[in-house]
């Protein structure tokens, strides 16, 4: 039985996934296994797997015919993993060599059920920064629901944002199992995941040194149009609905609903104007229009001021309070070389 398992969804990565399996194959922490879902790719990375489990026999491959989509793909690997912790990590990403034996250390150290991580982020012109969104230190459960639930719930808005990354923690595989708890949905299920496992988890020991390389390109699934956004959205609130429910988190944020409706109508304007979407500018714009008209977020809209944002997101707001989406539109053409 591993310590550790890290759970690895693969889908046409075959570009970075060396990379990435490189990184785990040279951790100075031993006891792992490496679970990799091929979810339905059809680039080189399936051989590659393959070739990477016949040399190591800590590592598993599962293959899959049909695209199912991140979620899937993590939950097959919670349901396989056996190890007594799991990490995850993306294909286009990779560890730090020192990231699982630090995690490891620290959360042994501290007795804490968790440990987390900074992350740095990398972009293609070699700019790279490291955030930590939280500071170094153990969290007891208070803790833990003032600087991470809390913020989870209903600072959606506020820069920095504190980002529900489930790649930079590791997390128990007992919490996991009893609670029950799976990924969801093709976008922002890293952010349920998190707040569901912290509604469960006790305590909390974090480092502020950075063990895990996101790398930011335009190949990413965040960087192109989603066509289904507002019913992806929408399953998303239906999702937090529950859990806000289930943990009794309703009184800690009052407005936690148009903060998340806020932050959610800022992601489908950016989605509308992707340099993928097929749409005419005309079309994008009527969307965008009939996005902001939708109930919950009109509500939104009238109730909540958004404050905080980072420039570029605050004239997007301002532009959509103001129902300028002509000149919203514009700015974006130019923005995206639409």
């Amino acid at each position: 039985m591993p310590s550790i398992s890290v759970i690895v969804p693969v889908y046409q990565a075959e570009k970075f996934l060396h990379r990435c399996l490189d990184s785990v194959a040279r951790q100075t922490f031993s006891d792992w296994e490496l679970i990799l879902v091929d979810d339905g790719c059809t680039d080189g990375s399936p051989a590659l797997c393959d070739q990477f489990a016949a040399k190591d026999d800590r590592v598993r491959v599962f293959h899959r015919k049909k695209n199912q989509g991140v979620s899937a793909a993590r939950n097959l690997g919670l349901q396989e993993a056996r190890g007594d912790y799991i990490a995850f990590l993306d294909a286009d990403d990779c560890y730090e060599f020192q990231a699982l034996e630090t995690l490891w250390n620290l959360r042994e150290q501290s007795g804490a059920d968790t440990a987390a991580c900074a992350i740095t982020y990398l972009w293609p012109d070699g700019k790279h920064a490291v955030q930590a969104q939280l500071p170094a230190g153990i969290f007891s459960e208070s803790d833990i629901q003032e600087k991470l639930i809390h913020p989870l719930v209903g600072d959606r808005l506020t820069q920095p944002v504190f980002n529900g990354y489930s790649v930079c923690y590791l997390f128990s595989a007992d919490i996991i199992r009893k609670a029950h708890i799976t990924f969801d949905g093709p976008y922002l299920e890293d952010e349920l995941f998190v707040l569901e496992y912290f509604c469960n988890a006790h305590s909390l020991a974090a480092t502020d040194q950075p063990l895990y390389r996101y790398f930011l390109h335009g190949e990413s699934a965040t960087h192109h149009y989603m066509q289904n956004f507002s019913q992806v959205f929408r399953r998303f609130m239906e999702r937090k609905e529950a859990l806000v429910a289930k943990y009794g988190l309703e009184s800690a944020r009052p407005q936690w609903r148009e903060s998340s409706n806020w932050a959610g109508l800022l992601i489908a304007v950016g989605n509308e104007y992707a340099r993928d979407n097929p749409k005419s500018i005309r079309q994008r714009q009527m969307a965008v229009k009939e996005f902001c008209c939708q109930p919950e977020m009109a509500k939104a809209i009238r109730e909540l001021t958004p404050a905080g944002l980072s420039p570029n997101k605050q004239m997007v707001a301002n532009l959509v309070r103001g129902k300028h989406f002509f000149t919203l539109t514009q700015l974006y053409r130019l923005k995206n070389h639409i």
